[in-house]
């Protein structure tokens, strides 16, 4: 998929300026006249819609009313809600991906997949620091905290609960002994438990996260 729809680039597919419009005055729907950065708008107004609405309450036809632009061309460039909060938030991970790499395989090696998916990924510094950065915030602001809650529980945690057929309590529960160890490794940095292995760490917390998972 292109990076930006062609009649996104400044000029109409008939030569005119993107700035000219048609005789009639109207604009074509999902776009704005002369755009350098249709995506970056987007974004823009999804933080800001985000911030002030939490999760659970922004839309993708509110995002794209903030923006400006046709709610098909918010779409084009982000296939969900969750992903464009991922892409607005500047995450590492989008859960429309992670949840299908987590669940595939036997369910007795969840724990061990959801384990190193999460040490792994947190421990390249440049996947690490917005998650960090949105903890901190979040620990202070009652708006923040409120999103990342809402993200975290509707977007991630239920949804692998739902496909385990297992009460939301227990997801969040793993969720939080690997974010604990996250924070304990790269924030609070106590060692032995920050210059320790993934394998490590993944043969010591597996089997409790598993455990978490398995109950009714």
């Amino acid at each position: 998929m292109s990076e930006r729809p062609a009649d996104d680039a400044g000029e109409r597919p008939e030569g005119r300026p993107a700035e000219e419009r048609p005789a009639s005055g109207r604009r074509r729907p999902g776009r704005r006249p002369g755009a350098a950065d249709t995506r970056g708008q987007i974004l823009a107004a999804a933080r800001e819609t985000f911030s002030e609405k939490g999760f659970d309450k922004a839309t993708i036809r509110g995002i794209a009313r903030q923006a400006g632009v046709d709610p098909a061309l918010v779409h084009h460039y982000f296939a969900s809600k969750e992903g464009m909060f991922v892409a607005a938030m500047e995450l590492p991970v989008n859960p429309d991906e992670v949840i299908p790499t987590i669940m595939n395989g036997p369910r007795e090696e969840i724990g061990e997949r959801l384990t190193r998916f999460v040490l792994t990924m947190t421990s390249e510094a440049e996947a690490r620091q917005p998650v960090l950065a949105l903890v901190r915030t979040a620990m202070t602001n009652d708006q923040v905290v409120s999103m990342v809650r809402e993200f975290l529980t509707h977007a991630l945690a239920n949804r692998v609960a739902a496909e385990l057929g297992i009460p939301p309590i227990r997801m969040e529960a793993a969720f939080a002994q690997l974010f604990g160890v996250v924070l304990m490794r790269y924030v609070v940095k106590l060692e032995p438990l920050a210059s320790a292995g993934i394998e490590e760490l993944v043969e010591l917390l597996a089997p409790t996260v598993q455990r978490y998972l398995d109950g009714p």
